[in-house]
């Protein structure tokens, strides 16, 4: 077969849209998203960028726009709206040279609370976790294109799954979906198929997550940010048994973590 020949015959290609998203009628951001779930993303997003404390300071939410371009038009609690103005214009005093200064490192190395230490899960919970989590994968199954994001309850049951072309959004997208069933992010664990980021961290701790579990290994910078908020950090390799990142292992050398018993 041709070079042609496979093109034509490729498999389906993941959906993107630009997605601008307004708070009380201020442009806040604009993010590059797979536009499903969307109502669980917008609702995701504020609680994990800390622009809501809680879901019910999100008030309504309004959607425009088809195609590549969409948006969502938010209307939030007087209380969380004048937090929204002060960090815009603590934003705004340092971009002369771009988002840069003192308070963009602020945003980018937040000071966030520790967790209250969740109950490590047993390692049969990650039984088959790949292939299990692949047959969740509907719009990955197509086009192999796409993150996704996991939570299982503490029978090992995948409850909820949300892909996106990022993994930061399908993370979103789950912790939105969470909070719309009013199921505790504390009580299962979620899994993420892609690398194990920073900002996976920080978002897992501003919602509440106990327990984040990934199939790539973390960096050393992620193990240091979930020791030091109490955050369960397990690594789910390919052909070994999960590994415990934090906290800190019993036993076994630190740098490589231990089998989660």
């Amino acid at each position: 077969m041709d070079l042609n020949s496979q093109v034509r015959h490729q498999a389906t290609l993941a959906e993107e849209a630009a997605l601008a998203i307004s708070y009380n009628g201020i442009s806040q951001a604009v993010m590059m998203v797979t536009p499903n779930d969307l109502e669980d993303f917008v609702l995701g997003f504020s609680l994990s960028n800390r622009l809501i404390a809680r879901p019910e300071e999100l008030y309504d939410i309004e959607f425009g726009g088809q195609g590549e371009a969409r948006q969502a038009e938010l209307t939030i609690a007087n209380r969380a709206f004048a937090e929204l103005k002060q960090q815009r214009r603590q934003l705004a005093g340092t971009s002369g040279c771009g988002v840069c200064g003192v308070a963009a490192l602020e945003q980018a190395l937040p000071a966030m609370p520790s967790l209250s230490p969740a109950p490590l899960p047993p390692a049969r919970l990650f039984a088959r976790l790949r292939q299990r989590l692949a047959e969740h994968q509907q719009l990955a199954q197509p086009s192999g294109a796409l993150h996704a994001a996991a939570y299982l309850d503490n029978q090992g049951e995948i409850l909820f799954c949300r892909e996106d072309i990022g993994r930061h959004n399908a993370l979103d997208k789950l912790i939105g979906a969470l909070y719309h069933a009013a199921i505790s992010p504390r009580d299962g664990v979620v899994v993420m198929t892609s690398r194990c980021s920073l900002e996976l961290i920080q978002k897992a701790v501003s919602t509440g997550i106990g327990t984040l579990a990934t199939l790539s290994a973390p960096t050393a910078l992620t193990v240091q940010w979930a020791r030091r908020h109490q955050l369960n950090l397990i690594h789910v390799p390919h052909h070994s048994e999960p590994r415990l990142y934090s906290p800190v292992p019993v036993r076994g050398s630190v740098s490589v973590g231990q089998t989660v018993e």
